[in-house]
């Protein structure tokens, strides 16, 4: 799924206005009808009290339009215009004339009215900015925006949180709707997605108002969205007469005393993944350790507490490199001499980018479409220092295009770059903020493209399957005890849920006769 930006939105609605030969109202019309058949479902006439506040845009107007469609099938509504300018979209006026002739008599809020009496069991539309909002609300409006807040009702968003951009950071965080659901027209929002934006977005959900599909599928975009449907296009099935040998040898170099276990971690997940081979190049001190904890992963060793040199007479098909490697003298050394000599594909991690990041001129020997997997702190001693979230990403796209690799930047919804694009990832949990859990990535990862998979591929598909299986895995443990182990256990499942069709839910819709 394309995540669009305002500006393609706005092309988009004009295009399909255009094409399909229709008004801008009934497009809006579309919308509201969207949501009005969205929360009617779920209610079914319930007797809740439903505040719905619209601003004077265009985002107001599907929230006056709602409002028309609630007050039709029985709901007890309050409607609020929170007049922030003098300023009416066309749109909107026409929506208010037609509550107006239902007698529906808005509340009419400025800077001196008072706030509204909510009660916490009532239901709140928030329909006052939508995504053409450019600058921090007035005082009095984020006054009203942290009334509602703080009311403890369930709060719905129309399209985007109200007092959030979609291209940057808002500059008052009070704001800010916090939304507990928002349905978003057409497409996903980038900012549902980051960090310092995504706090303001607890669930999401895509309503299709018709815009136009072939517009939709022929416009570029600069995110994408994956979920099961983009990486089953990437799945290699396995042959018949195929062989261990048929499915790559993966290389993973990495440990030092006292942190061997990073090493089994990645070596037992590139395994799981799928890699036919896989080899551990270790210091002396951790061989009795892998021989012992692994029987399937080879092992090869140099140095006796860290890695003094990497040579070797194998011939891998990918390198995963740095992970537990340490910083010692000997081994930034002996990483200088490998990568200029080194023409495979590599996964560099942990140690790896940290010695990178303090020999800058060590990233030209980087290959081209490499991945790099750094956790935040390593990404920014690589890209440098970032004021926020849009900033990091346009840093990382400026390193991505100038190296030609790939990286994986990650967080509760990673993301991957590669050639200018984004993709985001929509699997994985607040457990997988555990030791090991990036160790268990980057052996995904690597053992992917020892089979074979791209780059890119490997990257966006070894995401996903290491999220997904720390979704399955945390069903049996919680959050609090999901360990790196349960995610490699769990890849497998990972794997055959790509495959699994989703039970269908029973009919519940009236029939006739």
């Amino acid at each position: 799924m394309k995540v669009f930006t305002a500006a393609q939105i706005y092309k988009a609605d004009t295009f399909t206005i255009e094409k399909q030969q229709i008004t801008s109202d009934a497009l809006m019309e579309r919308a509201a009808t969207q949501i009005f058949n969205w929360m009617h479902v779920r209610m079914q006439g319930a007797p809740v009290k439903i505040h719905l506040f619209c601003g004077i845009g265009n985002n107001g107007g599907d929230g006056i339009a709602l409002a028309r469609h609630l007050f039709e099938h029985g709901y007890d509504i309050a409607v609020y215009v929170v007049k922030y300018s003098d300023k009416r979209s066309k749109d909107f006026l026409t929506n208010l004339d037609r509550l107006k002739d239902r007698k529906i008599w808005p509340i009419y809020m400025d800077a001196d009215s008072d706030l509204p009496e909510i009660h916490p069991n009532d239901i709140i539309v928030d329909a006052i900015f939508g995504i053409g909002l450019n600058r921090t609300p007035d005082a009095w409006v984020a006054k009203i925006i942290q009334h509602l807040n703080t009311s403890k009702a369930f709060i719905l968003s129309v399209d985007i949180p109200s007092g959030l951009f979609t291209d940057s950071v808002p500059e008052d965080k009070e704001a800010v709707i916090k939304a507990n659901y928002v349905l978003s027209f057409q497409v996903p929002k980038l900012v549902f997605f980051l960090p310092e934006t995504g706090i303001y977005v607890e669930q999401w959900e895509v309503l299709d108002i018709g815009l136009d599909a072939e517009f939709l599928m022929n416009e570029k975009t600069d995110f994408e969205l994956i979920s099961k449907n983009e990486v089953l296009q990437f799945y290699r099935p396995r042959t018949k007469y195929s062989h261990k040998g048929t499915y790559g040898h993966a290389l993973i170099v990495g440990g030092s005393y006292g942190k061997m276990g990073a090493v089994i971690l990645t070596s037992r997940a590139a395994l799981k993944a799928g890699s036919g081979l896989v080899t551990a190049y270790v210091p002396e001190c951790g061989y009795a350790i892998l021989q012992t904890a692994i029987p399937e992963v080879m092992v090869l060793t140099n140095g006796k507490e860290a890695i003094e040199a990497i040579e070797f007479d194998m011939k891998p098909t990918v390198i995963g490199l740095g992970i537990g490697m340490g910083i010692h003298d000997k081994t930034v050394k002996a990483l200088e001499h490998f990568l200029k000599a080194n023409k495979l594909p590599l996964v560099l991690d942990a140690d790896a980018l940290n010695i990178l990041s303090k020999n800058q001129d060590q990233m030209d020997f980087i290959p081209e479409n490499s991945i790099l997997t750094p956790h935040p702190k390593e990404l920014e001693r690589l890209v440098g220092k970032w004021k926020d979230d849009f900033e990091k990403l346009e840093k990382v796209r400026q390193f991505t295009d100038k190296r030609k690799v790939v990286i994986v930047v990650k967080g509760a919804h990673t993301i991957t770059f590669f050639e200018g694009r984004g993709y985001i990832n929509t699997t994985g949990n607040p457990g997988m903020a555990t030791a090991g859990s990036g160790d268990a990535l980057t052996g995904i990862i690597t053992g992917l493209i020892a089979q074979g998979y791209s780059s890119l591929q490997a990257a966006i598909f070894g995401v996903y399957i290491h999220g997904k299986s720390g979704d399955i895995s945390v069903e049996n443990t919680g959050y609090q005890a999901l360990i790196a182990s349960d995610i490699i256990e769990g890849i497998g499942s990972a794997f055959l849920d790509l495959f699994k069709v989703p039970e269908e839910r029973p009919d519940t819709s009236e029939k006739d006769g």
